[in-house]
């Protein structure tokens, strides 16, 4: 009798033993804290930075990117700061600049980014994690995928690229079938004094339209713009670099008076209500805020508005 009390009592000790073990083992992994910091592989060589940023300063560029990656931004560079697209998600940032060292510190940022002509970097760098791009080094997806490598965020960021080449190269081959595949698209903006063509990659939609879309630029256009990417010209030749279709970068900031000169209005792209204009502080990024702005604008007036 007692043996068989035994026996089962055995089997109630065997599994609260059993769960003990298990809810012990389930702690102690709760209790393995995630890494503080990752090692990300920066231009200026390897840095360890936050694996879960929760206060970034941006010095140039990159917000739009920060901000789809759902990352928070305590410090933005003003440019960022007057894009319309992005003014609900800064409303209370305040503007920095690379001179602003003591209101940085004030921020208290765990990982600031910029651009590789950022001033004062030492300093910075004594602040909090300092990472910096060469503008145009990387094309503007690619760029995406590093910002997402840097917030430990390169899935989210790589999903995003996917999705949205796939929907890109699509448009570009229905764009390309309804205007024709040698139609050529000239990207233009306005500045203080001076007008300027934009080759590929340097914002105003070009990375979109060139390479995604599959769109041509001009032969003179891909010519002068092929060093620096981008060169300056004066109103009297346009002629000579707008073609079919002109993506007009408008700054509301200069005067775009050129607009009323016969010049201008001879080309055959004004001639034919082939001009989309586009507020240039909305679309001077590479940002995917940015990207999916031009994307629906790029359809609507290459498919809908000919």
């Amino acid at each position: 009798m007692k043996i068989a009390k035994c026996l089962t009592f055995f089997p109630i000790l065997f599994i609260t033993a059993l769960f003990i073990s298990g809810c012990s083992n389930e702690e102690a992994a709760s209790d393995q804290k995630k890494p503080e910091t990752i090692t990300y592989q920066s231009e200026a060589g390897e840095i360890e930075v936050p694996a879960d940023p929760q206060r970034v300063v941006i010095l140039g560029g990159y917000a739009g990117n920060v901000i789809d990656l759902g990352v928070n931004i305590v410090g933005v560079d003003q440019y960022a700061k007057m894009n319309p697209l992005i003014e609900d998600e800064l409303k209370n940032v305040p503007v920095v600049s690379d001179d602003d060292i003591e209101q940085i510190i004030e921020l208290q940022p765990d990982l600031i980014i910029g651009l590789s002509k950022t001033k004062n970097i030492d300093k910075l760098q004594e602040i909090a994690p300092t990472v910096t791009y060469t503008y145009g080094k990387l094309d503007y997806l690619e760029q995406h995928i590093e910002i997402g490598k840097l917030l430990n965020k390169q899935k989210e960021a790589e999903a995003w690229v996917g999705d949205y080449k796939k929907r890109a190269t699509e448009l570009g081959e229905e764009v390309r079938a309804t205007i024709g595949e040698d139609a050529t698209v000239t990207v233009l903006e306005n500045a203080d004094k001076q007008l300027y063509l934009y080759g590929n990659g340097w914002g105003r939609g070009t990375g979109i339209l060139y390479q995604e879309m599959g769109l041509k630029m001009p032969k003179k256009v891909q010519e002068v713009t092929a060093k620096d990417g981008y060169f300056p010209v004066s109103a009297e030749v346009l002629p000579e670099y707008i073609g079919d279709y002109l993506i007009l970068s408008k700054n509301p900031d200069y005067d775009s008076a050129f607009m009323q000169t016969d010049t201008y209005k001879n080309t055959p792209a004004v001639q034919n209500n082939r001009v989309l204009e586009l507020n240039t502080r909305e679309v001077y990024s590479n940002d995917p805020i940015t990207a999916e702005y031009l994307l629906t604008e790029f359809e609507t007036f290459f498919l809908e508005t000919q």
